[in-house]
């Protein structure tokens, strides 16, 4: 198996996050064992982090999350963008080596590519305002 891309170690994780969400009583460990097993990924040290990470922290993720869209809890999102959404909060809060602008745009290209079209504005809305909190929150 070759070396994933950030791109597509991105989407790994994406996709992890994903599953989760239809698992009722979710152990990140087995879904991603199984993950690794079976898909054309190996133990990529960015997915593992981010998966994890995000399962982790979601607590604090959702929190900044639900600031941010204007009314809606991240369990009314579609479970596509507020997968995506997540792991770009984790990485603009964990991750030094990925810039906002990129988690964001990245974030987006996942939803464009597997959600609804409309969910577009409304992620790169809640991301924008996630952003402008974290960098305050760290400056």
């Amino acid at each position: 198996m070759a070396k994933l891309t950030r791109k597509e170690a991105r989407e790994e994780a994406f996709r992890l996050l994903f599953e989760t969400e239809f698992q009722e009583e979710p152990d990140p460990v087995v879904i991603y064992g199984l993950a690794v097993n079976t898909r054309e990924f190996s133990d990529d040290a960015y997915v593992k982090d981010v998966y994890f990470g995000v399962r982790e922290h979601l607590e604090e993720i959702d929190e900044i999350f639900s600031r941010h869209a204007k009314g809606w809890k991240p369990s009314r999102i579609s479970p596509v963008s507020r997968s995506a959404v997540r792991l770009s909060i984790y990485e603009m809060l964990y991750r030094e080596d990925v810039p906002s602008v990129v988690s964001i745009n990245e974030a987006i290209e996942l939803v464009k590519k597997f959600d609804d079209p409309s969910a577009r504005a409304f992620v790169n809305g809640v991301l924008n305002g996630a952003k402008d909190e974290i960098a305050a929150k760290n400056s």
